[in-house]
């Protein structure tokens, strides 16, 4: 499986609670649902809609799993939630436990055993496994090569601080443009891949 990473993203780089004012407040965070003035559905809603398409699982830190278990089940009749709710996913913690799981079709990973038990998943065959949000746990797959595409939702404000996804270890880590599309709100998806040491022209 591919390991695909989606973020909505802040021109500073920040991809906290752009859901919500209540979706995450660590660090006295207070600018949730920055995403929304800068939403279109057709370039913005279409990437997300093509990122699910392609997904046969999901994946998850917990923080955003408990966010998204909480809103997508309630949106039952909406194709998209319909999808979100029927699709496999993962969740990695060292908290929860199985009796936690009340979305549907959720499976835990141990924290103590992510990166084994993702790099498992990895090599098993399939489509893309998407991950959402969850930067702790991108940032964690950024770091040990784990990503093999990232779809940036780069959107034009600055947030001035909050969790970013970038791994902050001093490794150098080259990507490739694959693709980007500019909305009519200044929003721009763009989708890199990495590329390996040596391939650089």
């Amino acid at each position: 499986m591919r390991i695909v990473v989606s973020e909505f993203m802040s021109l500073d780089g920040v991809v906290q609670a752009p859901g919500g004012p209540e979706e995450d407040t660590d660090g006295g965070f207070a600018h949730g649902g920055w995403s929304h003035p800068f939403f279109d559905p057709e370039v913005v809603g279409g990437a997300f809609d093509e990122a699910l398409g392609r997904a046969e699982a999901l994946l998850f830190g917990r923080r955003t799993w408990q966010t998204m278990a909480a809103a997508w089940p309630e949106r039952a009749g909406d194709p998209f939630a319909d999808r979100m709710n029927a699709i496999p996913k993962h969740v990695v913690s060292r908290t929860l436990c199985d009796t936690a799981l009340t979305w549907e079709n959720t499976t835990l990973i141990a924290g103590d055993d992510a990166v084994a038990r993702i790099g498992e998943l990895r090599e098993a065959p399939g489509g893309d496994l998407l991950v959402m949000g969850s930067p702790t746990l991108v940032r964690t797959l950024l770091a040990e090569g784990l990503v093999d595409e990232l779809r940036l939702v780069v959107m034009p404000v600055l947030l001035g601080g909050g969790k970013r996804i970038f791994p902050e270890d001093g490794a150098l880590r080259t990507l490739e443009l694959v693709s980007t599309v500019t909305s009519g709100t200044g929003v721009n998806v763009c989708t890199y891949r990495p590329v390996a040491a040596g391939q650089v022209d």
